[in-house]
């Protein structure tokens, strides 16, 4: 009988066994790396409307400012001249002579001698359209600013000795802000007759202001008119695009001379008649 061989010594086997796992693992592949984990999308900001060019213009540009002062030192000027002439008139409502009258100058109020382009730019940003009780509330605010000019020009104007008229398509419910508005840039009202001329005010009192002018002139020799849109200066004004022209005809003579327009690419009867 063949005798056992002799144990191997511990070290030995340890090693031995240390091997075979080694190579046992050396044969198998390696689980894939897990993917890390993207983190979650930022939420995104909401769009910021983007503004016409017309709203861009009106609220920041310089030739914007210039052409609204270069309006009322024009109006200053014929103001000088039409002081001069006793005959002078600006409104086609005034009638017979108009010498003895104590003279006076009408403005239209929003984008003539106050800036309501914050209003506007809001509710583009809001993404809502125009409508009365926005523009109401607007009014109520009493944040609108002065027109470039408008301040100075009016001050003068009264200094002169000449009665200024504010006659506005605002609603009669926002009369009050209006004249706190008016009051709180140093615009001059009198507190002995009311020169804030109301859509409303009267029964008569439509969006033409024709009868308003009318008013005005039945006491005062009126010198200029002043405002923003066609309607500040004639009766009729939102008529169709030929029937507008024909009026612009008829009394082309009339502006830069009696009649003082400023720049507003924002709103107007110039949109209803071209169908905007």
């Amino acid at each position: 009988m063949r005798p056992h061989p002799p144990a191997p010594p511990f070290r030995v086997l340890l090693s031995v066994i240390l091997f075979a796992a080694l190579a046992a693992c050396a044969g198998r592949t390696p689980p894939p790396a897990a993917a890390p984990v993207a983190p979650p999308p930022a939420a995104a900001a909401p769009a910021k409307a983007a503004l016409p060019d017309s709203v861009v213009w009106f609220r920041t540009s310089v030739e914007y400012r210039a052409a609204a002062a270069q309006a009322y030192r024009l109006a200053s000027l014929m103001l000088e001249r039409a002081l001069a002439d006793r005959a002078w008139t600006a409104a086609l409502e005034q009638t017979g002579d108009v010498a003895a009258k104590p003279p006076a100058v009408i403005l239209d109020v929003d984008e003539t001698v106050l800036d309501n382009s914050e209003s506007e730019e809001r509710n583009i940003r809001e993404g809502v359209a125009y409508s009365d009780a926005r523009w109401n509330t607007w009014c109520e605010e009493r944040k609108a600013v002065p027109i470039p000019g408008a301040v100075e020009f009016t001050r003068w104007a009264t200094a002169k000795g000449v009665a200024v008229f504010y006659v506005t398509n605002r609603e009669h419910a926002v009369e009050a802000a209006t004249r706190d508005n008016l009051a709180k840039h140093g615009f001059p009202l009198d507190a002995g007759r009311d020169t804030v001329l109301t859509k409303g005010e009267r029964p008569e009192w439509g969006s033409d202001k024709s009868s308003r002018r009318s008013v005005v002139a039945k006491d005062f020799r009126v010198l200029l008119l002043v405002g923003d849109d066609f309607g500040d200066f004639v009766q009729g004004a939102r008529g169709t695009l030929a029937a507008r022209r024909a009026l612009d005809e008829a009394n082309a003579a009339m502006w830069g001379v009696k009649w003082i327009v400023l720049p507003n690419p924002l709103y107007g009867s110039w949109k209803t008649a071209a169908g905007q």
